[in-house]
């Protein structure tokens, strides 16, 4: 027997205010990330227009073949605001008269196709804007393309991309959330597991777990005489004493030197840090934390940087080295002063 109770219309109106909401506020964001520009510039996409440093953006993507961006060129900035006020209200008009469990599975259904539409739109935008380039234009990379990321980060030649949902579109997936919650009540799922009073906490984190489960926390594989160190700016060339750090952002900058991934840390406050890796001095291209890694310092190693700091896996080795070396041993806060 389907229940639909006070908390299934509830949760029905709470969706239909949050997809509501979405037409006020941006949905998604593009950041780029280049030395040029510190601060970076935002791309933001609301339902009806396009917001942050558009004009910059159009300027740059002259120079390298790409359209401008122009809001009335998009036939989904006429449209979205109708759509998501239909499902808005399409929400809460279910909640508070259609209360059936049909009626949410349609709902919810639509909804869901709606959303993998919008997110195949959106892909097809970023490709045809990032591979449909001016052959005339100033800056040609043979081969390249500047297709930003669906979401996550991505390296276009010296920017960093990264693209990530904003408010409006947060209060999108809460909607959906909210629904396929309900729907959950009335098919009779939750009521089964009633005395288990985890199960609703579960069932609202589980999208966020699928969310941050597809981010990358591990280190990214450096290329050697490709990659650039994002502080002296040189090639990196020598892996054994190279370095890297991944933003709270997604953002991965490489560095030829631990003193220049120190350096950078110490001139960059405003770069969130999610985690420092550094060289496993001994390994090829082997990258591991550096909160947790054995470091000496000076003697017969060349480090490019003159830093000439090798790091280790453990005490032993590293001590091994040192008295090879005729080195000296330093720890990881020493490092970050």
């Amino acid at each position: 027997m389907n229940v639909f109770s006070k908390s299934s219309v509830i949760l029905l109106i709470v969706a239909g205010f949050c997809i509501l909401s979405a037409i006020y506020f941006p949905i998604w964001r593009i950041e780029l990330d280049a030395p040029q520009y510190p601060e970076g510039l935002a791309l933001l996409i609301y339902a009806n227009k396009m917001g942050g440093d558009v004009e910059i953006i159009n300027g740059l993507n002259h120079y390298i073949g790409m359209k401008t961006l122009h809001a009335e060129e998009f036939i989904e900035f006429t449209v979205l605001p109708y759509i998501l006020g239909f499902f808005g209200l399409w929400s809460i008009v279910t909640g508070i008269y259609f209360k059936s469990k049909k009626s949410v599975l349609i709902l919810l259904i639509t909804f869901a196709l709606f959303g993998i539409l919008a997110m195949y739109d959106f892909w097809r935008w970023e490709y045809e804007y990032g591979h449909n380039l001016d052959p005339t234009a100033a800056i040609i990379v043979p081969g390249m393309a500047y297709q930003p990321p669906l979401i996550g980060f991505k390296q276009l030649l010296n920017f960093g991309a990264y693209s990530i949902p904003d408010t409006g579109g947060w209060l999108m997936l809460t909607g959906g959330i909210c629904i396929a919650f309900v729907y959950l009540q009335v098919s009779g799922f939750v009521n089964r597991f009633r005395k288990n009073t985890t199960l609703p906490l579960l069932v609202w984190l589980l999208p966020l777990f699928f969310i941050f489960s597809c981010s990358n926390d591990g280190p990214q594989k450096i290329s050697l005489h490709k990659d650039t160190c994002a502080f002296c700016k040189m090639n990196i060339s020598e892996g054994h004493f190279a370095a890297q750090i991944l933003t709270k952002k997604g953002r991965y900058y490489h560095f030829d030197d631990i003193t220049c991934m120190s350096a950078f840390h110490l001139e960059n406050p405003d770069k969130e840090v999610k985690s420092f890796f550094v060289h496993y001095y001994p390994g090829e291209n082997e990258l591991i934390p550096a909160e947790s890694a054995f470091y000496i310092k000076g003697g017969n190693l060349k480090s490019p940087m003159a830093g000439n700091i090798a790091a280790f896996k453990t005490s032993d080795e590293a001590e091994k080295y040192r008295l090879d070396l005729s080195a000296e041993r330093i720890d990881w806060l020493e490092i970050l002063q």
